[in-house]
């Protein structure tokens, strides 16, 4: 496994610049790793952050709880991203984070990242762009859910979560880790269990893709992508080649 600080200057380098200077503040950086069991938080709407998160292995959810018990999920995130980089700057977390299927983590005290901040600026500006890039998931997240029909909006997160994957090095062949049981992959549609299960049905029925034992598998990538009406640009990867299934 990667150690934390490699995670983090690589997925930071996806977008940034980072200058040797740069890299050895991160480096000099506490990290302190802790695994975490399936769908088990780490952080609660509510919490008063100390430390950021840094994704090491496994997925990560974001999610807002709802006062009937259920939750949405909001978004999903992979190796090397900081999935609460906005509690830097809040006060009171407005949203949870938990773990999908086994997962490690990564804790650096926001007292070290400020003064790294501001002895290295392009350091801070490579974590604002992580926030960017996250606001900029979110808003196509709302256009999915909103605007697209059922087998599309599907079609679209496994496009994207396919895409970040192999961006992160973690799609092996055509078959990526995916942890998310059909509740959750309603509660990230916006879809009941029925039609959850008549969408993934009919989306394994063109050949496209497949999901089961908490994989995804693409068989044909152009066309899952053509059903769900992806296209990569909101996601800002400057080093990603399309895959070719």
């Amino acid at each position: 496994m990667e150690k934390a600080h490699d995670v983090l200057i690589r997925n930071l380098g996806e977008h940034t610049a980072l200058a040797q200077e740069d890299v050895a503040e991160i480096r000099g950086l506490t990290f302190v790793q802790r695994e975490f069991a399936p769908n088990e938080d780490f952080i609660r709407q509510g919490d008063e952050p100390e430390h950021s998160a840094l994704v090491v292995s496994g997925m990560i959810a974001r999610y807002h709880l709802l006062d009937s018990g259920r939750r949405q999920y909001l978004a999903f995130h992979l190796s090397g991203d900081l999935p609460d980089s906005q509690g830097l700057f809040i006060d009171q977390m407005d949203h949870g984070l938990c773990a999908l299927g086994p997962a490690s983590v990564a804790f650096i005290p926001h007292r070290e990242l400020f003064i790294a901040f501001r002895r290295r600026p392009t350091f801070a500006l490579s974590v604002w762009r992580e926030t960017l890039l996250d606001a900029a998931i979110f808003r196509e997240a709302i256009t999915n859910n909103s605007a697209r029909p059922m087998h599309a909006r599907m079609a679209h997160l496994f496009c994207e979560l396919f895409y970040r994957a192999r961006a992160a090095q973690l799609v092996r062949g055509n078959r990526c880790r995916l942890p998310l049981s059909l509740a959750q992959l309603g509660e990230t549609l916006g879809m009941a269990i029925a039609t959850v299960n008549r969408t993934l049905a009919d989306l394994r029925r063109s050949g496209t893709m497949d999901m089961h034992d908490g994989e995804l598998i693409v068989m044909k990538w152009r066309e899952l992508q053509r059903l769900g009406g992806f296209s990569p640009t909101y996601l800002h990867l400057k080093r990603q080649s399309p895959p070719h299934a």
